[in-house]
């Protein structure tokens, strides 16, 4: 009786999911998620992508155990852990999405030692890196002849939802961890759900109310209309090939910058270390303004509803992630690696690839084809916050300040201004 190990790492999702489909041909099968003591003592640990985590894995045993089966839960080493479960179960083959990420190679390469036939199929991008790359090269290093090939590539075909796991008898699923126990801190107080389920709630919800006017409303930042799906394509409980063909033409092109900084990565491991261009630049190592850009305190009132937003939610709006990063890198002068580790620790949605590509674009040492590019604050504040609501919403001290002047509260009255309880800006600002 042939016998097959799911090992599900970013895609934890039943559907459209080519390695569990792939897996389920055999007579059984055996998923099975492991958490790595090596991730969980590093900046994976963030209290918001775990509190996520936990919430995916039991809505994905759900669905397994809905389907016949349960998710099999193991802490360790993965090679380890998989190699000691295929010995229970008399396993021959393991079924595992393909991540190209350093830690990804390094992990496929030790599963791959340890005697049992490995395939490693498509389901974190909608692209695998490695597959669109232009002549002469091992990856494009600007993003607009990528997307090009991006849009003209073939689509892997959406894979069934298995009708059946037969897990093999005597398997001890073993149960979830506690939050707790995985991570100190607390998460934010306003985080979404995790899981499959609430990632095609998410989906279907967008599609129906907001995806048609993306290219519209997507930089509109008090409207909130953009999909919130990043941290279920991050955590794979939405397929981003599905979410890309659902989506419209604007929403696909963002999905491709995604897959576009995963190919770089894949190229320059050391993008969330190191400049991909390096440039001759001292930076600021002034540790009160980084305090106060993390706390929400840089009295640049559009910055710091951004900052807060994200600590409330562990997400925030992505042209205030551009504007908050500008203003760290640009205004401030403090080196991306300072606001790349914040962003790591807070967002759900923190994708190693992708947040350290969009990081060094503001920053000037990635793929920007303009790299001596600087956001004015206040003139995005005014394109993209016009009324002032998304300030209000996010930075109380200022609710009472109606219009544009919201975001310009130095120029008010002093005796109304010292009222405020908000700080004077940080930096000059042009």
């Amino acid at each position: 009786m042939s016998t097959s190990i799911m090992l599900f790492t970013r895609d934890l999702r039943v559907r459209d999911n080519p390695a569990l489909e792939a897996a389920c041909r055999a007579e059984r099968t055996v998923p099975v998620f492991v958490f790595d003591d090596a991730l969980l003592a590093g900046p994976f640990a963030a209290p918001n992508r775990v509190r996520f985590l936990l919430d995916a894995l039991a809505d994905l045993r759900g669905s397994l155990r809905g389907l016949g089966g349960d998710l099999v839960v193991r802490r360790g080493d993965p090679a380890a852990e998989v190699a000691r479960l295929a010995r229970q179960v008399d396993a021959t083959a393991l079924f595992l999405a393909d991540e190209r990420s350093a830690y990804g190679r390094r992990r496929l390469a030790a599963l791959r030692e340890i005697g049992l036939e490995v395939s490693a199929l498509p389901g974190v991008t909608v692209v695998p890196p490695g597959d669109l790359v232009p002549a002469g090269g091992d990856h494009y290093r600007v993003f607009t002849p990528y997307w090009r090939a991006w849009e003209a590539a073939g689509r892997h075909p959406v894979a069934a939802t298995p009708r059946k796991v037969r897990l093999p008898e005597g398997v001890r699923a073993g149960p979830l961890p506690r939050f707790a126990d995985l991570t100190s801190g607390e998460a934010s107080p306003d985080l979404a759900e995790g899981g499959e389920r609430a990632g095609r709630r998410r989906l279907e919800r967008w599609l129906d109310e907001d995806a048609a006017d993306y290219e519209r409303v997507r930089d509109d930042i008090a409207a909130d209309r953009t999909s919130r799906l990043g941290p279920y394509i991050k955590f794979g409980c939405v397929s981003p090939r599905e979410a890309a063909e659902a989506g419209p033409g604007a929403f696909r092109r963002q999905l491709a910058w995604r897959d576009f900084h995963h190919q770089v990565a894949a190229a320059f491991p050391d993008l969330s270390r190191a400049d991909y261009r390096p440039r001759r630049r001292e930076w600021n190592r002034d540790e009160d303004a980084l305090a106060a850009w993390r706390d929400g305190l840089t009295g640049v009132p559009i910055v710091d509803a951004g900052m807060r937003q994200l600590r409330r939610e562990g997400y925030m709006h992505n042209r205030a992630r551009l504007i908050t990063a500008s203003f760290l890198t640009r205004d401030l002068g403090i080196d991306w690696r300072a606001g790349l580790r914040h962003f790591n620790d807070l967002l759900a949605d923190g994708d190693v690839a992708d947040n350290a590509g969009n990081w060094q674009w503001v920053a000037g040492t990635g793929n920007s084809t303009r790299p001596g590019q600087v956001m004015n604050p206040l003139r995005q504040a005014f394109r993209f916050d016009p009324s002032g609501d998304y300030v209000r919403r996010y930075v109380p001290e200022l609710a009472g300040i109606e219009g544009r002047g919201v975001h310009r509260p130095w120029t008010l009255p002093e005796d109304r201004r010292r009222g405020l309880g908000y700080p004077p800006p940080v930096t000059d600002l042009p």
